[in-house]
């Protein structure tokens, strides 16, 4: 098993159709110890009940992802608790749903320092944080999520878009600063998926139609099969691979119309 006797942090677990679960459930099926952070106090007996099949996990209520004085708190309190971890996942994104819903060009300034605060330097956050706390085991894995729409125009995505591509240039400054304590970086750039984040771009049913009929493979991609390109990430199999986005789409990404 490739993640055996490793601890893995997984945050922002929602419900059992997000990437993150699909992320969860192969570390987990692949010997990893599990660790998640979410959202709200009030939802502390759905994410028990969620996690309860990854027997020996715990899990931390982080409400600002983007809030140093947070994120040291609760990194505190997990590695008291667990010890040093093998890997992050981060699977942390937010923007306003008008700035989804309008026009790119009506984005409101504090609709785009929103977006990019939640979903771009709570990232940047969580590695820095990692490393000043001492947080992380040699050799250790730190991955995100993005999307196509980083790069391409997406009718809906919006700033959403400018927010990923953020991240992807984190990505690549955080993999060079800390490639020099042997520390990886990585993310993966996965196909569109029904989940709740999803429900907030107009029109996603007609993606998933575009992406079968035009993807080289001709299928949309599963939360398991993301969920296996992470944990190759976080696993010492991909000690070679750093600064990179790994694209999860079925090769759409390749194709030109």
């Amino acid at each position: 098993m490739l993640l055996q006797g490793k601890k893995i942090l997984i945050m922002g677990i929602r419900n059992k159709w997000s990437i993150a679960f699909g992320i969860a459930k192969s570390a987990y099926d692949n010997g990893a110890q599990l660790i998640f952070t979410y959202m709200g106090e009030e939802n502390k007996e759905k994410i028990e009940e969620l996690t309860a099949e990854f027997k020996g996990s715990k899990s931390y209520v982080l409400d600002g992802a983007s809030e140093d004085d947070l994120v040291k708190e609760v990194f505190t309190k997990i590695k008291e608790e667990n010890g040093k971890v093998d890997g992050i996942v981060h699977a942390i994104a937010h923007a306003n749903t008008e700035d989804l819903h309008n026009d790119f060009i009506f984005t409101s300034k504090e609709g785009y320092s929103h977006a990019v605060d939640v979903s771009s330097y709570s990232f940047v956050l969580v590695a820095r944080m990692a490393k000043e706390l001492d947080m992380l085991n040699e050799g250790a894995s730190l991955v995100t999520l993005t999307y196509h729409g980083s790069t391409k125009v997406l009718d809906g995505y919006n700033v959403m878009g400018v927010a990923k591509a953020a991240l992807e240039a984190s990505v690549r400054y955080l993999a060079e600063n800390l490639g020099k304590e042997g520390l990886r970086v990585n993310a993966i750039s996965a196909g569109p998926i029904k989940t709740l984040s999803a429900k907030g771009i107009k029109d996603f049913s007609s993606i998933l139609t575009v992406i079968e009929e035009k993807a080289p493979l001709h299928r949309n991609v599963t939360t398991k099969q993301v969920g296996d390109v992470a944990t190759f990430l976080l696993s010492s199999m991909s000690e070679s691979i750093t600064g990179q986005v790994i694209y999860a789409d079925n090769g759409y990404n390749i194709m030109g119309i």
